[in-house]
């Protein structure tokens, strides 16, 4: 028997893009699904778009709340969704037709896989754009970079229960990023399927575009509220400094700028000399 999927859409003032990837749903070849659209407050014609889809699909639902941000959104979404299964979807992003097909049947063989995503390609209006090909698979991929390369993903509803949702705090811009760290510090892992199996919608008044200009900020806020997954992984963060690329080793160093060494000391004792030659390196 097929298992429940439950899909959340978040949307503010996408309306325009709203057909295009709520047809990506309909066109599933995974068909056992029921789709939340939640609008988030929008004053656009949100309203009336998803009405539509309603109206078409009882699999559509349409739930309206103040407007709070991507991460309430989903987060009152997963809430109401009834399945064990949760897919997320933005509003004007999309996915190729047998995304739910191939990605649940990873999920349901593997009991230790909590989140599955795929390769995309960025695009807008008018073209295909390049190809991102994510390859994490566990919590050290998370340290410093958003490891799935996107904010849409299949994952169990056991693993958003575990880490208690989506950080709806407003410094939290890269609220996936943060999420899946912390899913993954429990000891879930991820599966990257190897298509592009996703679309992800790139122009310049997007949120990702809006967020790379607040990037540091936001790097300092996930450091800071996840100091203690960072110090549990200090050998695993030394280990990975050694072989960075040099983007990579200016993300470590932010992170050394960040973190209070002091309280990390009082948690690193036994890693006290490990610790002095990777602040040699860093030097």
């Amino acid at each position: 028997m097929p298992l429940l999927v439950s899909i959340i859409v978040p949307c503010y003032n996408q309306a325009q893009y709203l057909d295009e990837s709520l047809q990506s749903l309909l066109d599933q070849t995974y068909t056992d699904w029921e789709c939340f659209i939640v609008n988030d407050g929008s004053p656009d014609n949100t309203k009336e778009v998803a009405q539509q889809w309603v109206a078409k699909d009882p699999r559509f639902i349409y739930l309206y709340k103040e407007n709070g941000g991507v991460s309430s959104a989903r987060n009152l979404g997963i809430k109401n969704s009834k399945a064990t299964f949760i897919l997320t979807l933005d509003a004007d992003d999309k996915y190729e037709a047998t995304f739910l097909e191939k990605a649940m049947a990873v999920l349901v063989t593997n009991p230790d896989i909590g989140i599955v995503s795929s390769w995309g390609r960025f695009f807008n209006t008018d073209k295909q754009l390049h190809i991102f090909k994510s390859t994490a698979t566990s919590v050290t991929d998370f340290l410093f970079h958003n490891g799935v390369n996107n904010g849409s993903s299949l994952f169990r509803k056991v693993c958003w229960e575990q880490v208690n949702g989506y950080d709806e705090n407003p410094e939290n811009g890269y609220e996936d990023w943060e999420f899946y760290l912390r899913v993954c510090n429990l000891g879930w892992k991820v599966h990257i399927i190897e298509e592009v199996l996703f679309f992800y919608r790139q122009n310049i008044g997007s949120r990702s575009a809006g967020m790379n200009q607040k990037h540091n900020t936001t790097q300092k806020y996930i450091y800071l509220k996840n100091k203690d997954i960072y110090c549990t992984h200090y050998e695993a963060l030394i280990d990975r400094f050694l072989t960075a690329s040099d983007l990579e080793k200016a993300a470590i160093n932010k992170f050394r700028n960040t973190i209070d060494y002091k309280l990390g000391a009082a948690l690193l004792k036994p890693l006290r000399s490990i610790k002095w030659f990777f602040l040699k390196l860093l030097k």
